[in-house]
């Protein structure tokens, strides 16, 4: 057991001074348990705050208590289990009956030693019966045991997560427990396992233990198609990413960006979309992803369904999946033709930075990319952001034509004149459609 120095608190969460409530609520016994006390003694700072309390009883009525006095949100996670939440604009304080007949047993229970470290904010005093403190310093994640693990098997995934998060390496024991309950994983709702993946592919130390969790079977009957060769160009996909920030900066912040809904027109602006859990997706997110998906678009589709992933993420991989051999394709065969690059950009859409950072790790030279993307980075540029000449109206009222189909088929065509340079003024746009009906007729 281990004092802290009421200095040495500074403005971690194990201060009161930073907490939303005043401390006088908290009966004498309540402990402050889990990641907050773990990322402060790591001094790891959150301006919104996360804080875990357990205390021997009465857990639901000090939270609804405090929940009225300082009119917060307040939520009854689990009654059978006395676990509730009190939710202020700077964070969340969960307060949880301890699962035993003693503290210590309560954290015997938990799923590593760093995250079973308890600190009792009226007397400053650390309880580690599991030593977590120590394997802080060292940095290293190890299990309470493996029965824990096996009791919710999402924390085998949940241990590459957090080692990812704090740049941890795994205990060789718990790694070995890890394999051994693998297939544990799949009686876990999708949506949770989803979640963990998705910190894996959006932090920069995600590859190398998402390619741990893979050599440990975790990723088996989730990501089906997912091996070595996918697993590498996910690394490959953060390296060129952080070589872009120096060489291509503005190209790194559109790959970098949240994901975005397609708006209907050039000046109406697109919003970012929020996923599930507050999240948010990046495109280059979105690129590894897609490399953990098979290449049959049908399959890929039924997989991420089934994987709970959004509307927009789900549009988002499949435009990248059908792109890629076309982007292929079109440097092969006609990398200048204005034509064909229009063609590419009006399927991809807004999807192109997801689809050049796949391509980049998929072999491409960026030499060869080039062009593109300073066509996409000019938002003035008539192939990748085109605008229309003339509307059909304007056609119908110039040429005397009915509504009907063709006046679709005159823009569509006028779009790629415009594209290759054939037409730029409203003038030139009715002349060449003029000639279009005449051959037609």
């Amino acid at each position: 057991m281990t004092v802290l120095q009421q200095h040495s608190l500074g403005s971690s969460a194990l201060s009161p001074k930073t907490w939303p409530f005043d401390i006088s609520f908290l009966p004498p016994e309540t402990h402050l348990v889990g990641g907050s006390v773990r990322d402060a003694l790591l001094e790891r700072h959150s301006d919104y705050l996360d804080l875990d309390f357990v205390m021997p009883q009465g857990a639901v009525e000090t939270a609804a208590t405090i929940a009225r006095h300082y009119r917060a949100g307040f939520v009854l996670l689990d009654a059978e289990r006395q676990i509730a939440r009190v939710v202020f604009r700077q964070g969340t304080a969960d307060f949880a009956q301890q699962v035993g007949d003693s503290l210590e047993a309560d954290l015997f229970r938990r799923d590593f030693t760093m995250n079973a470290i308890a600190y009792n904010p009226h007397t400053l005093e650390l309880i580690d019966p599991l030593n977590g403190c120590l394997d802080l310093e060292r940095c290293i994640v190890r299990m309470v045991s493996a029965e824990n693990l096996a009791e919710d098997p999402l924390r085998l995934l949940r241990a590459y997560r957090q080692a990812a998060q704090l740049g941890f390496t795994m205990q060789p024991e718990t790694a070995a427990a890890a394999r051994k309950l693998a297939p544990h994983l799949q009686t876990i709702a999708a949506e949770r396992v989803q979640s963990e993946f998705h910190y894996l592919l959006t932090s920069s130390r995600g590859p190398a233990q998402l390619k741990a969790a893979w050599e440990a079977g975790l990723l088996s009957g989730w990501f089906e198609s997912a091996g070595l060769s996918s697993l590498d160009k996910i690394d490959r996909m953060e390296t060129l990413f952080q070589l872009l920030k120096s060489d291509w900066p503005l190209l790194h912040d559109r790959i970098g960006q949240p994901i975005r809904a397609q708006s209907s027109s050039k000046s109406e602006p697109k919003k970012n979309v929020e996923m599930s859990g507050g999240r948010k997706s990046s495109w280059l997110t979105m690129a590894k992803l897609a490399s953990l998906m098979p290449d049959d678009v049908t399959r890929a589709e039924t997989q991420l369904w089934q994987l709970k992933y959004s509307r927009s993420e789900i549009h988002a991989v499949l435009a990248v999946l059908k792109t890629l051999p076309k982007l292929q394709a079109l440097l092969e065969k006609a990398p200048d033709s204005r034509r064909a690059q229009y063609a590419l950009f009006q399927q991809v859409g807004v999807v192109f930075p997801a689809l050049c950072m796949q391509a980049l790790a998929s072999g491409i030279e960026m030499a060869a990319l080039r062009s593109l993307i300073n066509r996409y980075l000019d938002p003035e540029d008539v192939v990748a952001h085109p605008v229309p000449v003339l509307s059909g109206q304007d056609l119908m009222s110039h040429l005397g034509l009915p509504p009907s189909p063709q006046i679709g088929r005159l823009l569509a065509a006028l779009q790629i004149a415009r594209a290759e340079g054939l037409i730029e003024t409203q003038d030139e746009a009715i002349g060449f459609a003029r000639q279009i009906l005449a051959q037609e007729s």
